[in-house]
């Protein structure tokens, strides 16, 4: 499970919506936790050059003195919580302080002190979540806070695909309901074969469909009732959820607002997940359109995925 957590902060009263989270999940996790504030030598139009030594002093300082105060209502909460500060590009030093230190969770607000905007994650986040091959809890901003830091996770949904690396989310699900006495909805969505036709379908081809989809329904119900009666000696409240769709992604977003889902767990990848992406379809589609609060469960490791072309170029010309 999770047992180094690294939480990036910017100073921001937006940043800071995932300390109820960070608090939920150490808790449940007994993890140590590293809060984390990049100084970047530019701000806004502020050029390297035109930073003097004082005026990087006073904002070193700030951002220590603000890290001592985060971290000291980490430990109030009860967390195995130290800080610490870096310099340079938030992003690159976020995943390579990952990456560096044994770090198997990051959790990140949508956005921070560049404030909400009409995408669902910022710049920054979208960099972490291309750079690194770590799980990722993503908190949504624009929710209201939770004040003092205490949170309970009510409904958990953990989409599956009858597949093993679906279930590599699982434990995480498992592990957080059991620790909040949370109702957990495992779901699958079948989604009808399609068949390209530039005309109507005749009643032969609509009955295959119609066959096909009804065959997966009743595996994925099978699937999903297996991994229930294997949840039972866990003593969680635990329903199962299978439903046919044109949309797999729709299906899941409504019976997130049907249920008031307040957290989402998946694995990065499912059955159809590709080596050389960091994040399957379904995962992506989360990140872009979900509201509640996300949990990736990365199932790849660094050496697993196969690296992109800007990726290769990149390192080849020394670009970093």
């Amino acid at each position: 499970m999770f047992n180094h957590m690294l939480v990036p902060m910017d100073g921001s009263q937006l940043a800071e919506r995932v300390l109820p989270h960070v608090v939920a999940t150490a808790r449940a996790c007994d993890a140590r936790v590293t809060v984390l504030q990049v100084c970047e030598p530019r701000r806004g139009g502020e050029t390297v050059r035109s930073i003097d030594a004082l005026r990087w002093h006073l904002r070193t300082a700030e951002a220590d003195t603000y890290l001592k105060q985060v971290v000291a209502r980490l430990r109030k909460a009860g967390l195995k919580a130290q800080p610490q500060r870096l310099e340079g590009r938030a992003a690159e030093q976020i995943t390579a302080y990952a990456h560096q230190n044994a770090v198997d969770l990051i959790v990140l607000s949508s956005h921070g002190r560049s404030g909400l905007t009409g995408w669902n994650v910022s710049s920054v986040v979208q960099k972490v979540l291309a750079g690194t091959l770590i799980s990722i809890m993503i908190v949504r901003a624009h929710q209201t806070p939770h004040d003092p830091l205490e949170l309970t996770y009510s409904r958990i949904l953990c989409p599956l695909d009858c597949s093993q690396r679906a279930e590599h989310a699982l434990p995480a699900a498992v592990r957080l309901a059991k620790a909040y006495a949370a109702h957990l909805t495992l779901a699958h969505v079948v989604a009808k074969p399609e068949m390209a036709r530039r005309r109507p379908l005749s009643e032969e081809e609509q009955n295959l469909i119609d066959k096909v989809t009804e065959l997966n329904r009743q595996e994925a119900v099978r699937c999903l009732d297996e991994a229930r009666s294997c949840l039972r000696l866990e003593q969680l409240d635990v329903q199962v959820e299978v439903t046919v769709s044109d949309n797999a992604a729709e299906a899941l977003h409504e019976l997130v607002g049907r249920q008031a889902i307040d957290l989402v767990i998946l694995s990065a990848h499912g059955l159809s997940g590709s080596r050389r992406r960091p994040y399957g379809d379904m995962t992506l589609n989360f990140i872009a359109y979900g509201t509640p609060p996300l949990l990736i469960v990365q199932d790849l490791s660094p050496d697993q995925l196969e690296q992109a072309k800007p990726e290769v170029i990149a390192r080849e010309s020394g670009v970093r």
